[in-house]
């Protein structure tokens, strides 16, 4: 599977990083591809997104969940997907955001190469937006700060 990976830094403390992320609903403020977000419950997010003049929709099951550091996540219908994003305190108000997705490439070699290209882009230009956002107001739109443990069904809220 193809992997993507980014890292940014924002001058913010991990706390406004962190609980802006869980806010998925508000991503299509900073993430231009992201068309909807659906929160169904704590573990369950749908996506709607427009990639290359494509609209692709697809339900995405948290994994894993830990306050200020990480959130993991797989894809539990096409197009196959999985991935983390991780918050590491970097300075006394800043925080490194890296993220990771590995996504099933179902096409021809040079179409996936077309893919990827796109996919990192956008990705990038999304983590910018995201510092921006974050930068310019200084505190997150919300938070959720509940945790999702490995392998099981439901959130431990704490």
């Amino acid at each position: 599977m193809p992997r993507l990976e980014n890292t940014i830094d924002i001058k913010v403390p991990v706390n406004i990083a962190y609980n802006q992320w869980t806010q998925f609903e508000t991503f299509p403020n900073f993430m231009s591809s992201v068309l909807q977000v659906k929160q169904l419950d704590d573990s369950h997010v749908w996506w709607q997104v427009e990639i290359g003049g494509h609209s692709i929709e697809w339900e995405a099951e948290i994994i894993e969940q830990v306050p200020d550091d990480h959130i993991a996540w797989r894809s539990v219908s096409s197009p196959r997907h999985l991935g983390l994003v991780s918050f590491k305190h970097v300075e006394i108000h800043a925080t490194r955001v890296h993220v990771e997705i590995e996504y099933e490439a179902d096409m021809k070699a040079e179409v996936s190469a077309t893919m990827t290209g796109l996919l990192e882009q956008k990705i990038s230009e999304a983590l910018a937006c995201y510092r921006q956002l974050l930068e310019s107001r200084k505190r997150p739109a919300g938070g959720w700060r509940g945790r999702i443990a490995v392998g099981t069904d439901n959130a431990v809220r704490h």
